[in-house]
């Protein structure tokens, strides 16, 4: 993996959130791939209850001060960093008075799935992109993990696919549960339009858009995919068997980072 670039996008990374497989997997896994001569860069959500003093974030105002526009509005994009040390490794993390400040992953603290979860995938894939942009690094990988980086794939294969950055990236997608349950809105597809992208582009969602329809789509701009060996997500793994895609399907956590070593080199 020397002089490979990686970025690695997750919804979750330990110590910041709960433990949890992927949390632990995606902890795990940067610095492993680090430890192999990769140069790494990382990134996740600041959900409302990553504790900030604990783990020393702070803002980075080089980074911060951009407005993302969706469905017509301006959203803020802050952008904070913390280190884990015994790893030797930075996390990015995007952050936004709306969509993260005071609020968790999926649902409310009463179980309620939150209705703009739809906008808040939007945010997160065009922040993690609009930052690597600024930080003038080009990444040869990179591997998703999770619903919230479902649209970083489509993004990053048109509307940034003219990016130095970005023209020869390959994306691996990975899955690791059904992580929501109420459908994104009719309209999803065209909030995640700009002035700079038209409909076909993107491309027909399957109706409803619920988690497989959004799944899928990730997987028709991706490279690669790893699915979580469930029954719930046999359907979804199917689909990236059919597009030919290269596709692992098994316990995830039971991954071996040579395994994923070969993976990406392969791409």
């Amino acid at each position: 993996m020397n002089d490979k670039r990686i970025l690695f996008i997750s919804d979750q990374i330990t110590p910041f959130v709960p433990a949890s497989p992927m949390a632990d997997f995606c902890r795990q896994l940067p610095q492993s791939i680090q430890e192999q001569g990769a140069d790494i860069r990382t990134f996740m959500p600041r959900w409302g209850h990553v504790n900030e003093r604990r783990n020393q974030l702070h803002e980075v105002i080089r980074l911060s001060g951009m407005n993302l526009i969706i469905d017509d509005t301006d959203h803020p994009l802050i952008i904070k960093v913390a280190s884990i040390q015994s790893a030797r490794m930075q996390v990015y993390f995007i952050d936004n008075d709306d969509y993260f400040q005071s609020r968790l992953m999926v649902s409310d603290k009463e179980g309620n799935e939150y209705q703009d979860n739809d906008e808040r995938s939007i945010f997160f894939a065009r922040g993690v992109l609009e930052t690597v942009k600024k930080l003038r690094w080009n990444p040869d990988i990179i591997h998703c993990h999770g619903w919230l980086s479902s649209m970083i794939p489509m993004y990053v294969k048109t509307l940034y696919k003219e990016e130095p950055a970005f023209r020869d990236s390959k994306i691996v997608y990975s899955v690791y549960d059904k992580s929501f349950n109420n459908c994104f809105r009719d309209n999803f597809p065209e909030m995640l339009l700009t002035k700079d992208m038209q409909q076909q582009a993107v491309g027909e969602f399957e109706k409803p858009i619920d988690f497989c329809s959004v799944m899928k789509k990730a997987i028709d701009f991706s490279d690669a995919f790893i699915c979580n060996s469930l029954p719930e997500l046999e359907d979804i793994a199917g689909y990236a068997k059919e597009k030919g895609l290269p596709t692992i399907s098994t316990d995830i956590m039971s991954l071996q980072t040579e395994q994923l070593s070969d993976l990406y080199s392969k791409l």
